[in-house]
């Protein structure tokens, strides 16, 4: 049975700042300088020609992705100036062009306005009708908001000495009345007394592992079914996994977006690219909703969208009801260790790791990413990131990643940044192909799961000593 997590509703301060640059979709960087340039005037001139997309591939019927280029502008200010006025534009890098998501009426605005629009892929893979009947899954076997629930039920009733289920928040619709969902946590261990306690004075380390926050990454939130499975049917059996859960509380929060997960989901074969929450706030389609990864009290940037934008950052720092419970949730189990100077290092006495997934770019992600100044703690955590990118081979970035975007208010620099906790970002999946983008084939997971399983077992490990050499 779940049990409820009493947490208080901390009030939290907004950031007195204003000064972080505004987004690209982890935040482009532009001067004022530019700023002339990105008002929708300066976008007209020419029509270009059509996107390139091959014969008979339907990508002139549905949403694909596309990179967009222009003659007269950087691809930073060029994809800020599209972002401003309402296109989705995507993680990923720009050395070809702005990657964007756009069905047929929103490459017809870009050709409009005098740019290149050069076609990439579909945003949907075909999903065998043999795949399709299970109410719990959807687009191939992707498991719903109402799957993962009842696997979590299923797995601590099944484990009461290893699992305990929590409820840690509410989704937005559910503080509403609305229906809405529990935001459930499991702590995976072996329970002895003390253990998967709601307290930061535990024996043991925490892991944490969080996914869907961004709710059409669709992949994310199946690796952290297949690590909850991993963990509580190797125990026993496999020496390194037994090892861990004796020595490691390991907490996973399968589901951060449950409202948006329903959103995606509501199509089985073609679902919808919702990204943020489900608040209500006038927009229609995907533009409803707040994105919960730029709504976190540390580093909150009011810049970072308009309430139709994909980044649309909220109303102010933590204003929504998951964002607040899962802080909350994370600031009850870790000890904070980090003075409150954004420059200052956590102790070396620090405990734990915390690692949110996202897809999609192939990316190991450590703080900061709200500016390209090197943490204080930077050589343990980038050595953390470097252990991880052993397994799955990706690219270790921090800051903008090379890429000219930041990401103010995400959960990865809350973290580290108010506990003191090295926080980590896994972007999972290439960006083409039957295993890019936000809506992989199903069997992709497989791979996702080989290369990232040896990823998590690394981060998990760091977690009793993340600081060794304390800078």
């Amino acid at each position: 049975m779940g049990t409820s997590c009493a947490l208080p509703d901390r009030e939290v301060s907004m950031s007195e700042s204003r000064a972080v640059p505004p987004l690209l979709s982890r935040m482009v960087a532009i001067g004022a300088a530019a700023a002339a340039l990105l008002m929708p005037s300066s976008l007209t001139g020419p029509a270009s020609a059509a996107p390139d997309a091959p014969a008979g591939s339907g990508a002139a019927a549905e949403p694909g992705y596309y990179l967009v280029t222009s003659a007269d502008r950087q691809p930073a200010v060029l994809a800020h100036a599209l972002e401003r006025t309402g296109f989705d534009v995507l993680e990923g890098p720009m050395d070809h062009g702005v990657p964007v998501l756009a069905d047929p009426a929103a490459v017809a605005r870009l050709q409009q306005r005098g740019l290149s629009v050069q076609y990439t892929g579909p945003l949907y893979q075909p999903v065998s009708r043999s795949t399709r009947a299970d109410t719990n899954t959807y687009y191939g076997g992707y498991h719903t908001t109402a799957g993962h629930e009842a696997h979590n039920t299923q797995v601590s009733t099944a484990h009461p000495d290893l699992v305990k289920l929590y409820t840690i928040g509410q989704s937005w619709l559910k503080t509403q009345g609305r229906g809405g969902h529990d935001i459930q946590a499991l702590c995976i261990t072996k329970i002895q007394q003390g253990d998967c306690e709601l307290t930061n004075t535990g024996r043991k380390p925490k892991f944490t592992v969080m996914s869907q926050m961004h709710a059409r990454e669709l992949a994310t939130g199946e690796l952290s079914y297949r690590w909850i499975d991993h963990l509580v049917n190797n125990y026993g059996t496999n020496t390194d996994v037994t090892a861990l859960m004796n020595s490691t509380e390991l907490w996973v929060i399968p589901i951060a977006n449950p409202d948006g997960v329903d959103i995606v989901a509501s199509n089985s074969t073609r679902p919808v690219a919702q990204r943020k929450n489900a608040h209500d706030n006038g927009c229609t389609g995907t533009g409803r909703g707040v994105d919960l990864n730029r709504n976190s009290s540390y580093h909150w940037d009011v810049n970072q969208g308009t309430k139709c934008d994909e980044t649309y950052p909220g109303t102010g720092a933590a204003s929504e009801p998951e964002t607040r419970g899962i802080q909350n949730f994370l600031a009850t189990i870790y000890r904070d260790t980090k003075p409150a100077a954004d420059f200052s290092a956590a102790s070396k006495s620090t405990t734990g790791a915390f690692l949110t997934v996202h897809s999609y770019s192939q990316l190991d992600i450590y703080p900061y990413g709200w500016t390209n100044q090197l943490a204080p703690n930077n050589n343990d955590l980038k050595a953390i990131a470097d252990a991880m990118a052993r397994a799955n081979h990706y690219d270790v970035v921090h800051g903008d990643g090379g890429l000219n975007y930041f990401a103010p208010g995400a959960t990865d620099d809350w973290i580290y940044g108010q506990l003191g906790v090295p926080g980590y970002t896994i972007e999972v999946g290439p960006s083409s192909g039957s295993c890019g983008g936000f809506f992989p084939v199903y069997s992709c997971v497989n791979s996702f799961w080989q290369l990232n399983l040896p990823a998590y077992l690394a981060a998990a490990k760091a977690a009793a000593a993340p600081y060794p050499t304390g800078r």
